[in-house]
C-alpha cells in the first residue's frame, strides 16, 4: 500500500501547487489596479482552477489516509 500513500502525496502536492498558483494569480490581479469589473473577470477565470486544485488535493489526502489505514 505504499504506492497509494506516495501517489496520494503526489496528488496532494499537485493540488497544493495549483492552490498556490491561484492565490498568486489573484494577488497579482489585485495589485494591477484594475477596475472592479476587470478584477471580477480575472477572479472568475481563476476560480475553476482553484476548485479543481482543491479537489485534487482532497483526493490525494484521502488516498494517503486509505493507504495508511490499509497498511
Amino acid at each position: 500500500m505504499s504506492w497509494m500513500i506516495w501517489g496520494g502525496a503526489a496528488l496532494s502536492l499537485l493540488g497544493l501547487s495549483g492552490i498556490v498558483w491561484s492565490i498568486i494569480a489573484v494577488w497579482k490581479a489585485k495589485r494591477a489596479n484594475l477596475t472592479d469589473e476587470e478584477l471580477r473577470e480575472r477572479i472568475k477565470k481563476v476560480m475553476p482552477i482553484n476548485m479543481g486544485a482543491l479537489f485534487v488535493s482532497v483526493i490525494g489526502l484521502m488516498a494517503v489516509i486509505m493507504g495508511i489505514s490499509l497498511s
